[in-house]
């Protein structure tokens, strides 16, 4: 059941229209929790197997030709020394697809493994899938449901946070253009230095008539009485 679950998540990915691929979302299966829970490391293992391979895939690159498999050029490169070589680098490889064939028990899948999958995986060091438990029950037994599906294919993008428009002038007459001091009334420079001005000193003998033309006012009307 277990090699079953973990080829059926290998089979969604590919594109290739002779592979059965009935899935709705690429890379995705959905089945219960305790399942998901436990196919997880089998298919981390897979994935880590073909993963590791891809090094003497791409050595054996550089020995292979492109020449159509029975052409003389073909059959030439057969009875060289480059096919020697070829055999030596792509033999690591050749023992992890059987090796991946034996987990999971299906061609298709180890195809579908090392040339689809492998490549999408190979700057991560684990953590190739994820689990995520969904709120609906299962009809029938009402089992807890969940998605077991590959990083990286269906990732969730976090929206950023919209920022706070920043009100840099405010209009004329605003309190963020009133200075600190405002409503306060100006200090006159003289009179901070202990000196007083001429409209100061003419202010202050008009206030002392008036006190002592008051004063005789209230003497004379006193003598009269």
């Amino acid at each position: 059941m277990l090699r079953n679950l973990a080829s059926s998540l290998f089979l969604t990915v590919s594109d290739d229209e002779f592979v059965e691929n009935s899935a709705k979302v690429k890379g995705r299966v959905v089945t219960t929790l305790e399942k998901a829970k436990e196919v997880r490391p089998l298919v981390e293992k897979c994935v880590t197997i073909a993963r590791r391979s891809l090094v003497s895939q791409k050595a054996a690159g550089s020995f292979s030709i492109s020449a159509e498999r029975g052409s003389e050029e073909w059959k030439t490169w057969r009875k060289s020394d480059q096919w020697r070589q070829w055999c030596d680098a792509i033999a690591p490889s050749v023992a992890a697809r059987r090796r991946a064939l034996q987990l999971l028990g299906d061609k298709q899948a180890v195809r579908v493994l090392f040339d689809e999958v492998a490549p999408l995986m190979e700057d991560r060091d684990g953590g190739y899938t994820r689990v995520v438990r969904l709120a609906a029950k299962r009809l029938g037994d009402a089992g807890t449901s969940a998605i077991l599906e590959f990083v990286g294919k269906n990732d969730r993008v976090k929206k950023a946070k919209s920022q706070k428009p920043a009100f840099v002038g405010g209009d004329e007459g605003s309190p963020d253009d009133a200075s600190p001091d405002a409503g306060e009334p100006e200090a006159n420079a003289d009179t901070d230095n202990g000196v007083a001005s001429d409209s100061d000193s003419a202010s202050a003998e008009a206030v002392a008539a008036d006190e002592s033309g008051d004063a005789a006012e209230t003497s004379e009307s006193q003598k009269t009485e």
